[in-house]
């Protein structure tokens, strides 16, 4: 564990540029992710390549006005209180709910390509238990156009279309397990809760689904599938022994134990990726791989996050950039200000010329016709 720890902060407090997000990612998957809460606040942010000095602002009362899911995420934050610690203060646990309807809120209206799904919530609540408001909309919203992003079209087909996956991966391993599951015409439907909220939903401790959030954050997106897969191989006895009814099959498969091993599960479904990863299944699971938008921006966003500077050179670059931007603004605003004044000169000079003239031409008329001009007055 003194190892981990100190591996982890030797990968964040390097000197030279840029962060080992290597190391981060193999302390994240390896056996007890990253162990505590306070490393958490720091590490995740790191995977998912956020600017821990440009956060977005925390949400206004506007954010909730004329939004169509307003409604639908009230209702759902209301009914999350497992999701809380269970001896927070009822007053606490309040002032977090409302919090995470704001974030929820938020981000969509900044994405308005995003569509709320039920289950949202549930991955937005295991963020801001950890890393607090600002940045757990940071973190939702890199979330949302990325990793969780085929959950949030305006249809369940993309969603659909990754629950595809883990059929042709148990077969791979176990096909006698997959007959079983064709004949019961089970489907895949039950893995819907754990897929879409990352195993949220379905844990009843949070240092479990803590744990599983490390694993995911650096990991390929469609890992959580590959979990999923190695928790039915783990219960195929289970599996076997049940009645060959898609009823019986769905109930069993639905209820996910509590107890399970869950260090040895991640260690699987690393394995279960290496040997059958998802350019092997694609076809399998008809789905070619750009059509996922989780799966074709994956690469793109994984080498993003090798560039990243540390926290110490990040804050010197954000605070040389706010003085440069505060020097270019004033002198915005002093050539403005300069411009105004010629412009004002200009205009004054134009009109006292203009008055002029037209005294002259009004002199003039007078002269050679008062009777015309005053009618044109």
């Amino acid at each position: 564990r003194k190892q981990k720890l100190a591996e982890i902060r030797q990968a964040l407090i390097r000197s030279s540029d840029p962060v080992d997000i290597e190391t981060l990612k193999r302390a994240a998957a390896s056996k007890g992710g990253l162990l505590t809460d306070e490393v958490r606040r720091k590490v995740w942010p790191k995977l998912l390549n956020i600017n821990v000095y440009n956060l977005p602002p925390k949400p206004g009362r506007h954010v909730r006005e004329n939004h169509k899911d307003y409604n639908q995420v009230v209702l759902d934050v209301r009914r999350s209180m497992k999701r809380f610690p269970e001896r927070m203060p009822a007053a606490d646990r309040g002032v977090l709910q409302e919090q995470l309807i704001d974030i929820i809120l938020e981000v969509l209206k900044r994405n308005p390509q995003l569509h709320y799904y039920q289950g949202y919530h549930d991955v937005a609540v295991s963020l801001l238990l950890v890393v607090g408001e600002r940045m757990a909309i940071a973190m939702l919203e890199t979330l949302s156009n990325h990793h969780l992003r085929d959950f949030m079209d305006p249809t369940m087909d993309s969603t659909k279309h990754i629950l595809n996956y883990l059929m042709p991966i148990l077969e791979q391993v176990d096909a006698e397990l997959y007959d079983f599951m064709i004949r019961a015409e089970v489907g895949t439907i039950f893995a819907l809760s754990w897929l879409i909220t990352w195993f949220g939903h379905v844990l009843s401790e949070s240092k479990h689904t803590l744990r599983l959030y490390d694993f995911f954050l650096s990991s390929h997106p469609l890992m959580p599938i590959y979990l999923a897969a190695a928790i039915v191989l783990h219960r195929e006895k289970e599996v076997k022994q049940t009645e060959c009814d898609m009823a019986m099959v769905h109930h069993l498969l639905s209820r996910i134990p509590q107890d399970l091993p869950y260090e040895l599960l991640i260690c699987q479904a690393r394995d279960l990726f290496d040997q059958y990863p998802p350019s092997l299944l694609a076809k399998q699971a008809a789905l070619q791989s750009h059509k996922s938008l989780s799966i074709s921006t994956f690469q793109a966003f994984q080498l993003s996050t090798l560039h990243q500077r540390p926290d110490f050179v990040l804050q010197r670059l954000t605070k040389a950039h706010m003085a440069t931007s505060s020097g270019h603004v004033l002198k915005k605003m002093l050539h403005a200000k300069r411009g105004n004044r010629m412009v004002k000169m200009a205009v004054w000079g134009l009109s006292a010329t203009l008055g002029a003239a037209m005294l002259a031409v009004a002199q003039t008329a007078m002269e050679w016709g008062p009777d015309v001009l005053l009618q044109l007055f």
